[in-house]
Order: structure tokens, then sequence, then C-alpha cells
């Protein structure tokens, strides 16, 4: 495929991608739209002027919405057929590419938009998925020899968060305050969090809603996935060091979580999908699956400090995790835990097995002992006030590459 839209060989936005967003144009009014290089496709205006008339069930124009979750509930059968479709009319030679009028009314630069969260997000849920990750967690705070928890390998952990404070990419994250315990003292003090750290992640994103008593299985968990973003879990260390013991995470994730603008739909990440690691002991039947289920797509991390440059501190790869996304749908919903459209299932900590593929200040400086050094000559034990993280993810294979752009946020002193 070849499109009449030009674009840069190393674009995460080809036509191979079609992602679907949400934005504000002209600062007037805000639509679904989709993207490819650097236009932003307004898809309401499309479907106004009648390019998508031959979808079946594609009835309404769900594209005026401030959200996506209209248009993913129609399922895979209509959401594919409107990619397609999208595919078809950026190709050169469309009816679109002669349309002159259409393409001044829909299609905008990047920096005449605004990027809006895509999708109301009614529960949120993550896992603690990579084994790497675990691992070096387990040594770190329990026994170096037994780092993995007996159930470890046997399920895929997790808990559920706060959806509420989700947000999209460029929103700066206060940093958090609570009550930590530090090592040398006899109890708690209170006060702004100072090991304050990201995680790396993945996050996909359900298109259906089921009734309480069902279940989805891993044979049927794709068609219920409509696709993915990057999802940076901030995360306040010394809190939760203090706070987790016996339930788990609390003040010290739901302060805020970011995700990248651009939903990739799981039909376009198809060609790069890859093997799952050998999972050993062998899970019970509820978890198995067939076929290649994990998904190679490389990820990097980046520090800018206030007025200083990008620093690249980690490359991993989403490949590296132990429990995949249809293991982990068809565990959430085994005990007959309903879903809803929009809901977001973030995928843990991604590490790879090099320190440098470690997806957490945690890991990368070793708990603070191995400070990062940046190029403006400061080191980072964990994440200072003004610091902006960004993640990137791409995926790239004989010729054809789909990105999710980037998610960024800036780190901002306490309230």
């Amino acid at each position: 495929m070849k499109s009449f839209v030009d674009y840069s060989s190393n674009s995460d936005f080809s036509i191979h991608n079609i992602p679907f967003g949400v934005a504000v144009f002209n600062k007037e009014y805000i639509g679904c739209c989709t993207r490819i290089g650097d236009q932003v496709i307004d898809l309401a205006t499309l479907y106004d002027l009648g390019y998508f008339e031959d979808i079946e069930g594609l009835n309404d124009n769900v594209f005026e919405a401030y959200t996506i979750n209209e248009f993913i509930e129609l399922g895979k059968p209509v959401t594919n057929a409107v990619r397609t479709k999208i595919q078809a009319l950026l190709q050169e030679g469309s009816a679109l590419s002669k349309d002159q009028k259409t393409i001044e009314e829909a299609f905008y630069d990047l920096d005449k938009v605004k990027m809006m969260m895509p999708v109301h997000i009614p529960n949120y849920t993550d896992f603690y998925s990579s084994i790497e990750h675990a691992t070096n967690v387990g040594k770190m705070f329990r026994d170096p020899e037994n780092a993995l928890l007996p159930n470890w390998k046997h399920l895929p952990v997790g808990y559920h968060g706060r959806a509420s404070s989700i947000v999209v990419s460029g929103t700066d994250i206060n940093r958090p305050k609570g009550q930590m315990k530090p090592a040398d003292a006899e109890k708690p003090v209170f006060g702004p969090c100072k090991q304050l750290d990201f995680e790396l992640e993945m996050a996909f994103i359900i298109n259906k809603n089921t009734e309480m008593g069902e279940s989805i299985s891993t044979k049927d968990a794709e068609d219920a996935i409509f696709g993915m973003v990057v999802f940076n879990d901030w995360s306040a260390r010394d809190i939760q060091s203090w706070e987790y013991v016996p339930l788990g995470p609390f003040l010290a994730k739901n302060f805020g979580s970011s995700i990248s603008p651009w939903v990739v739909t799981l039909e376009a990440l198809e060609p790069f999908k890859t093997a799952s690691p050998v999972q050993d002991p062998e899970v019970l039947d509820y978890l198995k699956f067939e076929g290649d289920k994990n998904y190679d797509i490389n990820l990097e991390v980046y520090i800018q400090p206030e007025n200083g440059d990008q620093n690249l501190i980690s490359e991993s790869n989403y490949k590296h995790m132990y429990w995949n996304m249809t293991q982990q749908l068809a565990h959430h919903t085994v005990n007959g835990c309903n879903v809803e459209v929009g809901d977001m299932y973030a995928s843990g900590t991604i590490s790879g097995s090099d320190p440098k593929s470690f997806g957490s200040m945690l890991e990368l400086t070793w708990r603070g002992q191995n400070p990062i050094s940046l190029s403006n000559g400061e080191e980072r034990k964990f994440i200072e006030d003004n610091d902006t993280v960004t993640m990137k993810a791409w995926a790239e294979k004989d010729g054809i590459r789909v990105g999710f752009g980037e998610v960024s946020g800036k780190i901002i002193p306490t309230l």
C-alpha cells in the first residue's frame, strides 16, 4: 500500500497503522480521528460526506462523540471494516485522493489539533506479568533465592486500580504526598514522596460489555480487545513499601497514570505477533492458548530534566511478557467478573533480562544504589520535580512500521 499522503519512512503512523483517537479541531469542536504521518483526519466529517455509507452496521455518526467508546462497541466486524476503508481511502488513486475539498475540510496538520483522552475508562486493572520485573523486585525486597511468590507462575497477578486518575499524554502530574516509614525511623512520617518512579507498561482496551457470571476464554479474548496504548504507571515507591502489606498498592499508584493518545488496533499489530516464553510449570486449562500471543514491540524510556536534553535510559520490548493479554483477560473474568466497553488493563512493568532493558527506576538504579548519569551532569536515583518522562513504542518488520507515538508526563511539585 502506498498513500497519497507523504510521511517519513520512520513514521509510527504509516498506512499500515490507522490508529484511533479523539482531538480538538481548530480549538472549536471535539471528534474522533485517525492519523497518517503528521496528518490528523476528522472521521466525523468523512462520515458526513458519505465516505463510510457502504459499511454495514455503521448507521450513525459515532465519530461525533467525545470518546471512541461508542465506535469500538460496534464490534470487530464494523471497526475492522472502518479501518480497512480508511486504508483504501488513503491510497494513491482513491476517490478521496482526488477530492481536494474534503481533504481541506477533514485533514489537519498535527500541530493544529490537541489530542484528548481517547476512551472513557469505567474500570482499570494493573497486572504484574513480567517475570524479570517480578524477580528483580523479589530480590530487592524479599528472599533473593526465592524471588517469586508461590502463586506467580500459576496465575497472572493483578489488582484493581483507579480509573479516574488516568490522563492523556502531556498532562502534568503532581508529586504525591503520603505516609512513609524510613528504614531508620520508629514510626511513619508524612510528606511528599521522595522515591517517585515510572513504570514502563502497555495496556489493552475492551470493546464489549459482559454480564456478571460470564467469562472470556483465551480463545475469544482477542475479539474482546480493540487495541492498545502505551501506559506509564507512575509509582511512589516509599509510600508503596509502607502501605502495600497486606492488600497491595493504594495511594502509591492512584495519584496518576499516563497513556498515549492513539489506540493502535490488534489488527495493525497482527504482523508483529511472536511466540510467548515457555511457561513452566504448565498452566491450568483455562489459561492455555494456541498460537503466537506476544507482540514484538520496541520500547524506549527517556528522562528530560527542566531546560535539558532527553536522555535515553531504557530500551525494552513487550515480547518479554510471561503472561500475555489473552491469559490476563481470561483470568480476570474466569470468576464471572463482568467487563465494560473502555475497560483498561495494564501489563505491569515490562523488563527484559539486560539491565538496560529494565522498566523502572527502582530496577535501573537498583533501589537508588546505582544512580543514572544525565547528559547535563546531574544524577537520578528516582524522578525529580520538573523532570519529564517520555515513553515510545513501535513495531517494525519487513519494511512495515506501526507505532504508538509517545506518552509523556512532567512531574510538578506537590500541591
